[in-house]
């Protein structure tokens, strides 16, 4: 078990919000200032997952629970190459990492990505003005040294009012990978990490699909990977006969950042691939997107979801999931046409949790089935889409 200590002597750092409230903290990461959409998470664990979420692009991201970086952090459990999250906001860093994979505390892993973060917060008070006025820009501030001076927190509050609404922003281009890749890394297990990438040979991947990548999140790799499913990611932009020349058997869209509307490129590629009748499945932004190439709208939201313990109801069977949320849009079910089938919904505020088509094999869901760490409450929608693929093979 590997057990360290964490320096407690840390510089002054301020979180602004655009609405003038200020919260005076210390800082837990890189001297300096940053802004984004201030949002909050109500997820007891995964803190090292939620940073490399690319999904969280332009967000400062607020942790409820209060305590924080007890486990540390290792390599093996992010969910991209970078953190992206434009800030962190807790309320207490643990002053003991004690976990037997961990390789850095929490603080050292924000300094060597040049994350801006604040701890010391109220993070209740925080919560509630969030709740109660919604999800608003901010800015953090932290001094080098000392204590930060009255003309920073002004221009942080200058930052903050003046920061880009996250409503018409198209994030998913800006995260997605630069060029095409093979995946075949299964999920991580106790007796031997991560299943190693397999030859693509077609007796160990029998099915082949094209996962779109809007700032995909690796659990959604692996999840398809254990389930013989030879994974060919391309960038957000790639066209739909781009992507064909694989000739794949089923199609993915992924999570991501942003406003879904601007995104033009991806809802042209969903309305083809439904049109061709390919099996399609998409998660979070993808399902945004999904509901857009249907002819639907989507809608800011107040303050979103995000967490890990949300209650999810399916329609047709009446069981209740508890599932990881992140997403600040959300599609109108009441705008979607006839041959859209309602699947799942929020117990939280009723709001469209999972759709498919009533003429196609396309369905989505708007929450993280893939939730790494956890809940895995509903990681069978992975096998649903085996399923689609499947019969669609079959009636070939």
């Amino acid at each position: 078990m590997k057990t360290k200590l964490i320096d407690d002597t840390r510089p002054e750092a301020a979180l602004v919000l655009a609405d003038g409230a200020v919260f005076i903290g210390r800082s837990v990461g890189v001297p300096g200032m940053t802004v984004g959409e201030v949002v909050f998470n109500t997820a007891m664990t995964g803190y090292q997952e939620i940073l490399t979420d690319p999904s969280y692009t332009g967000q400062i991201v607020t942790l409820t629970y209060p305590h924080i970086g007890n486990v540390g952090v290792n390599q093996e459990d992010v969910e991209s190459s970078d953190v992206h999250v434009a800030g962190l906001v807790i309320r207490s860093e643990s002053p003991v990492v004690s976990n037997w994979r961990s390789q850095r505390s929490l603080g050292e892993y924000l300094k060597q990505n040049g994350i801006v973060a604040i701890a010391e917060v109220d993070t209740r008070r925080l919560t509630r003005i969030l709740r109660t006025k919604g999800a608003q820009p901010g800015c953090i501030v932290a001094a080098a040294c000392g204590k930060l001076t009255e003309a920073q927190i002004a221009e942080a509050a200058k930052a903050a009012a003046e920061a880009p609404r996250m409503v018409g922003q198209e994030l998913a281009s800006q995260v997605s990978t630069t060029y095409r890749y093979e995946w075949g890394e299964g999920t991580w297990r106790m007796d031997n990490g991560y299943g190693r990438p397999g030859s693509f040979q077609p007796e160990e991947y029998p099915y082949t699909v094209v996962a779109w990548d809007f700032g995909i999140k690796e659990n959604i790799l692996r999840l398809l990977a254990d389930r013989g499913v030879h994974v060919v990611v391309v960038p957000a932009k790639t066209t739909f006969e781009e992507a064909m020349e694989v000739n794949p058997d089923g199609i993915f869209l992924s999570n991501g950042p942003g406003d879904p509307e601007p995104c033009d490129f991806a809802i042209e590629v969903a309305q083809k691939a439904i049109a061709a009748r390919i099996p399609l499945f998409g998660i979070c932004l993808g399902h945004q997107i999904l509901g857009l190439a249907c002819g639907g709208r989507t809608l800011k939201m107040k303050f979103g979801h995000h967490g890990a313990n949300h209650p999810v109801v399916d329609l047709e069977t009446k069981r209740v999931y508890i599932t990881s949320q992140n997403h600040g849009f959300m599609v109108d079910a009441d705008t979607l046409p006839e041959n859209v089938k309602v699947t799942h919904r929020s117990l939280f505020d009723g709001s469209l949790q999972g759709f498919e088509l009533t003429d196609a094999p396309v369905f989505c869901f708007q929450g993280h089935p893939e939730a790494s760490p956890g809940p895995h409450d509903i990681q069978d929608l992975f096998n649903h889409f085996l399923d689609k693929i499947q019969e669609a093979k079959k009636s070939l």
